[in-house]
């Protein structure tokens, strides 16, 4: 039999980090929480070495805050933060969906329209879970069609900060991204009006920024 080729150090840095902020944005580690490198990686079953590399990626990107010679903890949800986060990642759907809209074909509407279809079902139920990813599949049809990896790159990097504070307002009673507003979206986009589609995602993001604002 073949041996086994083994399995690269980067692959297992990629999981330690999807991992670890996949908990930290479902609230599983809440704000706050001191967070230790053998602890996680015990439970990941992986060797320090990775997490430690996850937890360097994860400080980057706004989710872990370190205090040298004492603790690495989860940062708090600061307003502030998520309306930037909001703001940046806004401007990158604007500019995504300026290039999308002229490429996309009818498979991709389809999937956009199931993708919200799903959404919707979601939000009834009260399914946070199952919402934010069809939420997520719905943007990420114009992100695919725009093909701008620096784009998706800022997306994928700021998401998680909003995605905390959404996940909290919907656990409160609170609703997060509206059906409607993704219906409008894909009929612009199948208008191929790309002005149209631009207020559309305007819109959404700037409900995501009024979310941040304090009660």
């Amino acid at each position: 039999m073949q041996a086994l080729r083994p399995v690269p150090r980067t692959l297992l840095r990629d999981r330690a980090h999807t991992a670890i902020r996949d908990a930290i944005v479902a609230g599983e580690i809440e704000p706050g929480a001191v967070v230790r490198d053998a602890d996680l990686a015990e439970q990941l079953g992986l060797s320090r070495a990775p997490v430690r590399e996850a937890f360097s990626r994860l400080a980057d990107e706004g989710l872990l805050e370190s205090k040298p010679q004492s603790h690495t903890r989860v940062t708090p949800l600061v307003a502030a933060d998520v309306r930037d986060a909001a703001a940046v990642v806004g401007a990158m759907h604007e500019l995504v969906t300026r290039t999308a809209v002229p490429r996309l074909r009818q498979a991709d509407l389809e999937e956009m329209r199931a993708a919200n279809d799903r959404f919707a079902a979601a939000v009834r139920a009260g399914d946070v879970d199952e919402a934010l990813g069809a939420d997520d599949e719905v943007h990420d049809v114009l992100l695919r069609a725009a093909g701008n990896r620096a784009a998706a790159a800022t997306v994928a990097r700021y998401t998680p900060l909003i995605r905390r504070l959404e996940r909290r307002r919907f656990g409160e009673g609170g609703s997060c991204r509206s059906a409607g507003l993704h219906e409008r979206l894909i009929e612009a986009c199948a208008d191929g009006d790309v002005d149209g589609a631009l207020r559309v995602t305007e819109e959404i993001w700037r409900t995501l920024t009024d979310l941040a604002d304090p009660d």
